[in-house]
């Protein structure tokens, strides 16, 4: 009796229901979810084309494979959320409200990150303009050295005495920035005294003559020598020979080295304090 009064009642409820709105329904949202599934299968494939069109685009534009590599990565996340969007939109989610909050969680970023950003420009900058590049040597923000690495957001560079500078990008594009390897050779500028009762043509062949001892100084251009100042006791002479970049420290020790034994052999007096004076030390 139970059991037949439990069928009963379920025949009227089945009499109830409007099977041809749930089919509907049903066919709709499995429409929808086939649509959404569509953009994303064939938006990510127009990505990954976009993408390999993209790379070989900068790639023959002459860019560092870092900011090719960086701003592929770039584009290729923004057109993702862009596609995921559309897709969640196509379910039929409200997406005003996820772009609202994409938004402004992008803003709060930004204001925590502006230093970042401004070195994160700066990189961007130098890569494309590129001032410099690996193995330059070069002064910036008061540190001369080689160039080491150039990173998005910061550059290394090695002194000659081995010491890593990491400077931010930011500070260097701020900054005055001088290549010394640009032009592919340097110029030393050194300084000697000579006395004035030498003759300045003889102790300028002999300063080239002991110029030419150093393997490190190039002929071409021809070293400059001539007379820079007058001091009390000497006149001061502008030694200004070229050199690789590379050999900067070796080339100007082993010049003063060359000079020096050229004026000891040919007598070249140079005035200087001789003797010491003792002075009271107080209480």
């Amino acid at each position: 009796m139970k059991f037949q009064q439990t069928v009963e009642k379920a025949a009227e409820i089945g009499e109830g229901i409007n099977y041809d709105k749930i089919l509907d329904l049903i066919i709709s949202i499995s429409t929808n979810l086939l649509m959404a599934a569509a953009i994303l299968i064939i938006g990510f494939w127009v990505v990954k084309k976009a993408m390999k069109i993209l790379e070989f685009s900068l790639e023959k534009a002459n860019l560092s494979p870092e900011i090719t590599s960086f701003l592929s990565s770039l584009l290729s996340a923004v057109m993702k959320v862009f596609i995921l969007l559309a897709a969640i939109g196509q379910v039929g989610v409200d997406t005003a409200s996820l772009v609202g909050l994409i938004a402004a969680a992008g803003f709060a970023v930004g204001m925590a990150l502006q230093g970042s950003l401004a070195n994160f420009a700066a990189g961007i900058m130098i890569m494309v303009f590129k001032p410099y590049k690996l193995g330059d040597w070069i002064e910036a923000c008061d540190k001369f050295g080689k160039v080491e690495s150039i990173q998005i957001f910061n550059t290394t560079i090695v002194t000659p005495g081995q010491k890593v500078h990491i400077i931010p990008n930011g500070q260097v594009m701020d900054g005055v920035i001088t290549n010394f390897s640009q032009k592919g050779t340097i110029r030393l500028e050194l300084n000697v005294s000579m006395p004035y009762a030498e003759s300045f043509p003889r102790v300028r062949e002999i300063i080239k003559g002991a110029l030419l001892t150093v393997p490190s100084i190039l002929n071409d251009p021809e070293p400059e020598i001539g007379i820079e100042t007058y001091d009390s006791h000497n006149m001061v002479l502008a030694i200004r020979p070229f050199i690789d970049p590379n050999n900067y420290w070796g080339a100007t020790y082993d010049c003063h080295s060359a000079i020096k034994k050229a004026f000891h052999e040919n007598g070249i007096q140079v005035a200087y304090s001789e003797g010491i004076e003792l002075g009271d030390i107080g209480a």
